[in-house]
């Protein structure tokens, strides 16, 4: 048996290259692979926090053309991935929506190197214990603020090539490597 496991992707608080701390735009991009991403691998929900009406609105209407409109009708894949969408407005938002911080743990992920990661494997190894929900959060721009690191239960260890040097995967290629590594076959 597996934990619940859900994921988010913030939009603040994030930071920029400079280490401050900005909000990113919603790509359509990202709606839609997180969410394929999340339907392969079996997360609960997939939330996407943002702190500006506007792009939570934008959120709403590229759900809703392809879970009710004709997209949906073309292709219902699509249409089942994307009905994990849940649109919140900060990530305690996502946090009370799957029972509350003393019933949820909160894992995050970062390219830049965390106090005490966990790895993947032991990662792995937590889901299939009983347990609390898991929320995986994945930050946008250049990674989660240090308030987001802080607070969390749980910080994975950062995807790393053989070769090092360049690393800077979009978030949706983390997401997905992230979710095989902990829920993929073997």
């Amino acid at each position: 048996m597996s934990r619940q496991l859900a994921i988010a992707l913030v939009h603040y608080p994030i930071l920029d290259a400079a280490g401050g701390l900005v909000t990113t735009a919603i790509t359509n991009l990202d709606v839609h692979d997180l969410a394929r991403s999340a339907r392969t691998f079996g997360c609960s929900d997939y939330f996407i926090v943002h702190p500006i009406a506007a792009q939570r609105e934008l959120v709403g209407r590229i759900t809703d053309h392809w879970r009710d409109g004709s997209s949906g009708k073309r292709i219902p894949d699509r249409k089942e991935a994307l009905s994990r969408v849940r649109v919140v407005d900060t990530l305690e938002a996502s946090i009370a929506a799957l029972g509350g911080r003393e019933n949820v743990e909160v894992w995050v992920t970062s390219a830049r190197a965390t106090a005490s990661p966990v790895s993947f494997e032991d990662g792995r190894a937590r889901l299939a214990t009983e347990g609390k929900p898991i929320l995986l959060v994945f930050g946008t721009g250049w990674g989660l603020a240090q308030s987001v690191l802080d607070g969390a239960d749980c910080a994975l260890a950062p995807i790393r090539a053989l070769r090092e040097g360049y690393n800077h995967l979009s978030v949706r290629a983390a997401c997905a490597i992230a979710l095989d590594r902990l829920l993929g076959a073997r």
